[in-house]
């Protein structure tokens, strides 16, 4: 029964916005730009300091409105959404509104802090890692020491904290410097009961910014490395397919390498190659500022706490606004919306997340204390090593 209860009587809504495709299943709002680390491929403290943060008032507003129009789904991302000392009333307003609440943070977090978020009802939760090397992490975050340490901990409280039949998440990030750090991830995450979703570095270019495009063309992989990261990739998928707990679908893994070795993705092909923005997802900027997606803003100030929001995001110009950004866009891979639509697309997909969230089977944060959870990824890094050295 508890499994069933995961999304808060929202089956019935977020299989309405697969089959329909009419009301958003997940919108991503980044309740503040403010971060403590600095990652290598996040740009987000940059491209969105231009904007004040949305009040808690505009973001019970933002719930409301949110809920009137269908959302399953709001991931309260940054930023590091923790900075805001508000962020358990942002969570109450949207469980309360019957909105599933999930948190994305970089895994510095207290314990009082995700007491307080989960005793809002929140039992879904994504933390950044990257690898398993704590000097490598460290330098991916902006070379701040004892971060890996410190995000390992997290995930013991999370585990602590959170119901054993919970929800969490790996976001790990692929580039140059810790594509054999992957699989390793992926092992430590079903030591621990959690699961990994896998994001390709994006690169772009000083004269146009955008929310997790980096500058650092470093993070872009040579050529001569492509036939590594097919080979990662697919060690991941039969990874996945042995019953590790692996989130990303063959589609979306096989437009990962697509992406990173600059071919055309597919997975937008059952859509006229463009994506669901906005009828399955969209995205809302700090001050409340709707979004097409992370990326790219809407030509106009579209308010999502404006009392006018639900009738504007179901108008036709709104529509027109949103589809001359999408078409203009060669697309990309950042996990949640790709995976949103490939999951309302291709049938196989479609029923393994049902069976992740609806049975709820595979799903069990393990308790461990911080010291063993740090034992495991040292027992896991020297397991690598002899393999490599046999």
């Amino acid at each position: 029964m508890a499994s069933m209860r995961f999304f808060e009587g929202g089956t019935a809504k977020l299989a309405a916005s697969a089959l329909t495709k009419a009301a958003p299943a997940y919108v991503q709002f980044y309740i503040t730009a403010r971060c403590n680390l600095a990652c290598e491929q996040c740009n987000i403290i940059y491209s969105n300091a231009d904007q004040e943060e949305a009040s808690l008032e505009d973001c019970c507003r933002i719930a409301e409105n949110l809920a009137r129009i269908g959302t399953s789904v709001v991931l309260l991302t940054g930023g590091e959404p923790f900075v805001r000392k508000d962020l358990p009333e942002i969570c109450k307003a949207f469980t309360a509104n019957g909105i599933h609440a999930r948190v994305q943070t970089n895994g510095l977090a207290t314990r009082r802090q995700l007491e307080a978020v989960a005793r809002a009802g929140v039992k879904d939760i994504s933390v950044s890692l990257d690898s398993l090397e704590p000097t490598t992490q460290d330098l991916i975050n902006g070379g701040f020491d004892q971060s890996w340490e410190r995000a390992i901990r997290t995930v013991a409280l999370i585990n602590d904290v959170f119901p054993q039949d919970g929800f969490a998440a790996f976001g790990c990030v692929l580039a140059p410097r810790n594509l054999f750090d992957i699989e390793g991830v992926v092992r430590f995450a079903n030591a621990v009961g959690w699961w990994v979703s896998l994001v390709p570095a994006h690169v772009t270019r000083p004269g146009r910014p955008a929310n997790f495009r980096t500058f650092d063309a470093a993070l872009r992989f040579p050529r001569e490395r492509l036939p590594e990261v097919r080979a990662v990739l697919e060690r991941v998928k039969t990874l996945r397919n042995t019953g590790s707990n692996v989130y990303d679908s063959d589609e979306y893994l096989d437009d990962v390498y697509r992406f990173v070795a600059g071919e055309p993705i597919r997975w937008r092909r059952r859509n006229d190659d463009v994506c669901d923005s906005p009828y399955l997802y969209f995205a809302i900027q700090p001050n409340g500022d709707m979004a097409v997606c992370c990326d790219f803003r809407l030509p106009r100030s579209l308010r999502v706490q404006s009392p006018e929001f639900p009738g504007v995001y179901f108008g036709r110009q709104l529509r027109e606004e949103a589809g001359a950004v999408t078409r203009a866009c060669s697309g990309c891979m950042y996990g949640s919306f790709p995976e949103i639509s490939i999951s309302a697309r291709f049938f196989v997909p479609m029923l393994r997340r049902a069976r992740l969230f609806l049975g709820g089977g595979q799903r069990c944060l393990q308790r461990h204390s911080a010291e063993r959870m740090l034992e495991i990824a040292r027992e896991l890094r020297r397991t690598r090593d002899a393999d490599a050295m046999a």
